[in-house]
């Protein structure tokens, strides 16, 4: 495994985390970026919506898109991968909860 797909699969589980915090499971792509920072997975925006528009495309996340901004949505499937409930390929399976 190369590591820029592990790279990858951290960040798009970084990313299903933060939407999983989120009241109603959702938030804007720069709320995304400062909460994966804070967790140590710094992305561009650029990089964000490659992984948000990856995440809508296997069915883990839905996308409202505005001029300058988009809004992610997770999905129960999403959530259900955040959980280590199901797995994805792509995205990294989480460790034991606690």
């Amino acid at each position: 495994m190369s590591l820029d797909q592990i790279m990858a699969e951290n960040q798009r589980l970084s990313i299903l985390h933060c939407l999983a915090a989120m009241d109603g499971y959702s938030t804007n792509n720069s709320i995304i970026q400062a909460v994966c920072q804070r967790y140590g997975n710094q992305m561009t925006m650029d990089r964000i919506g490659t992984h948000l528009h990856w995440l809508k495309e296997q069915g883990l996340a839905t996308l409202e898109s505005h001029e300058s901004y988009t809004i992610a949505t997770l999905t129960q499937r999403g959530l259900d991968v955040e959980k280590g409930l199901a797995t994805q390929p792509g995205v990294k399976r989480p460790g034991p909860r606690v």
